[in-house]
């Protein structure tokens, strides 16, 4: 292999890479989002300087089916973004996300700095009740439900539009700056890379959306803290289908003095 190859490679391993590169586009992808109030010194803890509170102490909790991933195969995913700002900015930062299978597990972090672990998330409608559940280590720590498109339809998949303007808000919401830690060690243990890194999603349909009653439940665990954001007022539940593009990101803060090497 010369070294052309080398620089060539779109991702790791050389015998056989993880991903593709880039951009990557979602069909299908399919969300049960619950949103919650928590406690603001938790959601401080969660968010790393400079992002701030936005002072709503509104939490989002996620639950993602996706079918249809360019590169990364059909998998779901879990976890929780907390809304914050950024020198003005409203955005959402990504705390924790827990999915299930190994490529878009190297992906995230290695591209985007997403806080990916391995676990069992799943996504599915059981009788009249959409759910969402994350096992971790074989014990369930998160259980979300929905109604199952009762109440308050916002968008019907056949096409007869209830409230056109929901949807433009909810592509909207979905195209707004969102914002991860990025961190790789150097060989020797020290940061490598140590960045905010931005993106936003691209080319959004909004194929069908719902709101309505929600619950959920979070359980402790060591490995998998979503309890550490606790519940203490669960606000409304939101079910949606789109499609999307995940681009490449930017950098929007960095810790690390590159002319130093440190911080």
């Amino acid at each position: 292999m010369q070294q052309a190859d080398v620089l060539d490679l779109p991702s790791m391993p050389l015998a056989s890479p993880s991903y593709p590169r880039g951009p990557y586009r979602f069909i299908d992808r399919e969300y049960l989002i619950i949103s919650y109030l928590s406690d603001p010194a938790a959601i401080r803890a969660q968010l790393p300087e400079p992002l701030e509170p936005d002072g709503s102490d509104l939490v989002l909790y996620e639950f993602i089916k996706m079918p249809d991933s360019s590169g990364f195969g059909s998998y779901t995913e879990s976890g929780i973004v907390i809304p914050a700002r950024y020198e003005g900015e409203t955005v959402n930062f990504t705390s924790q996300m827990y999915l299930d299978i190994e490529s878009p597990i190297s992906g995230g972090r290695e591209i985007w700095g997403f806080p990916k672990k391995l676990a069992q998330p799943a996504l599915a409608v059981r009788q009249d009740t959409l759910t969402g559940t994350l096992d971790y280590a074989g014990e369930r720590v998160a259980l979300g439900t929905m109604r199952y498109k009762q109440e308050q339809n916002t968008y019907d998949l056949k096409g007869e539009t209830v409230c056109t303007a929901c949807v433009d808000t909810i592509a909207q919401k979905m195209s707004m700056t969102q914002v991860n830690l990025k961190w790789i060690p150097e060989v020797d243990g020290s940061p490598a890379i140590a960045q905010l890194v931005a993106y936003n999603l691209t080319d959004i349909t909004v194929k069908g959306a719902w709101s309505g009653p929600a619950r959920l439940h979070l359980v402790p665990h060591v490995n998998a803290p979503v309890s550490d954001l606790p519940v203490r007022e669960t606000i409304a539940g939101m079910h949606f289908v789109a499609d999307l593009t995940l681009p490449y990101g930017r950098i929007l803060y960095e810790y690390l003095d590159r002319s130093a090497g440190r911080a």
